[in-house]
């Protein structure tokens, strides 16, 4: 069961627009109360688009995760260096004298 392949449905698709997307054979068995095929395929439309979507997050946080863990591992040199770099501060005159 498949809708037309002219077009990707849109994100929030009527019954009506489904109706009217449908080859006249398809509305004439709609008209005849074949109901429950109409919404299983609404559903499954809307099941897929869901899919799509939850993809793109996930993908989308993926890449976020992986350009945070370089930012961590480039703070984690920044810091490890500064420490192994850094000496006990020396008061400078003007602040020992105070």
């Amino acid at each position: 069961m498949s809708t037309s392949p002219s077009s990707a449905p849109s994100p929030s698709i009527s019954k009506s627009e489904y109706y009217s997307s449908l080859p006249w054979f398809r509305r004439l068995l709609a008209m005849l109360n074949w109901r429950p095929v109409v919404d299983y395929e609404l559903r499954e439309i809307e099941f897929k688009q869901r899919k799509i979507a939850h993809e793109q997050r996930m993908k989308k946080l993926r890449s976020e995760n992986e350009r945070l863990a370089e930012l961590n591992a480039k703070l984690s040199a920044i810091s490890c260096s500064s420490v192994t770099n850094s000496s006990p501060a020396n008061p400078t005159p003007s602040e020992s004298e105070m």
